[in-house]
């Protein structure tokens, strides 16, 4: 039988199968994925083959189809391994929050970045907008500026007053496509909006903190009723770049790689080379610091700095 998973909690995953009967599956013996270490060695929305076991309301998978794609991070706690959010993936959803609770320019770029490496369509949702007060205001137009220049979709959105729910629900039409972002963003919030017959939990954000609460523990596949699936995921409190080679991370920011032929030397690190049309960009405003910033700090392998500013970032 074949079927896609739609939840994993660890040893067990569950399984919807093309006639949209679930099944709670087990893996047969270890599967390795070629060219990653991963924590999860099948994620939801992997496209798998399972057998039912006899006299048993089970069923053990016993091969996983090929990948279009996945996102992948560095595990928190397991620095060498890493971890499949998702697989099989139409488009992100990549939801930024300014102040409650913030999101660093820093997650953000990281996410994109993989996304990019990945082959996986990102938009950005800039969540909460009935909560923003002048100040947030400017940061989230500030950042509107940044990403919306550099091509990618961005979307304000507000699940309390329904602004531009029906454009998102547009885009995740007949497709899978994933929520993510760090915990209190309000990505179950905004799904219930979405889709309010999965009544998604939901909890408070935590005033003293600034920090959200996990609802969600386990990626979960749920199918709509307009057509497609959404992935929604655990809460986020720093995405870990899977190791990149030096020569390839700066063609993960389109907006250097669309510059780095101008660049004197071809394997122009954008770092200290002389004539470096990145540096250049930063000079003259084409290229924005906050993005020059996080470059720097993934070619460093350095780990996100949780409480860098969400505003423009001086190199």
């Amino acid at each position: 039988m074949e079927g896609v998973v739609v939840k994993s909690t660890g040893s067990w995953y569950i399984v919807r199968a093309e006639d949209n009967s679930i099944h709670k599956c087990r893996i047969r013996g270890k599967f390795r994925i070629e060219g990653i270490k991963s924590t999860n060695p099948v994620s939801v929305g992997d496209i798998v083959d399972f057998e039912l076991e006899p006299k048993k309301d089970t069923g053990v998978i016993i091969n996983i189809h090929e990948r279009t794609n996945y996102i992948v991070r560095k595990s928190v706690n397991l620095s060498k391994r890493t971890h499949i959010i998702a697989s099989n993936i139409d488009r992100a959803f990549l939801l930024v929050t300014i102040d409650n609770p913030p999101t660093t320019t820093s997650f953000i770029d990281r996410f994109l970045v993989s996304a990019e490496a990945y082959h996986i369509p990102v938009t950005i949702l800039f969540n909460k907008i009935d909560t923003y007060n002048e100040d947030a205001s400017e940061m989230k137009d500030e950042l509107l500026d940044i990403y919306t220049s550099i091509g990618y979709d961005c979307i304000e959105v507000s699940a309390k007053t329904g602004e531009n729910i029906s454009l998102v629900k547009t885009l995740m039409q007949d497709k899978v496509t994933m929520f993510s972002g760090h915990s209190g963003v309000g990505k179950s919030t905004l799904v219930n909006a979405i889709e309010p017959s999965l009544q998604l939990k939901t909890l408070e954000i935590s005033e003293q903190h600034k920090q959200g609460q996990h609802t969600t523990t386990f990626a979960e596949m749920h199918p709509l009723s307009f057509g497609g699936s959404i992935i929604d995921t655990p809460g986020i409190k720093g995405f870990g770049i899977v190791d990149f080679e030096d020569e390839e991370i700066s063609g993960y920011f389109p907006e250097f790689f669309r510059l780095k032929e101008q660049c004197k030397f071809h394997n122009c690190k954008h770092i200290d080379e002389p004539k470096c049309a990145i540096k250049a960009g930063l000079e003259d405003d084409s290229i924005a610091p906050s993005r020059y910033f996080s470059y720097r700090q993934i070619m460093k392998g350095e780990e996100e700095h949780f409480r860098q500013d969400i505003y423009s970032q001086k190199k």
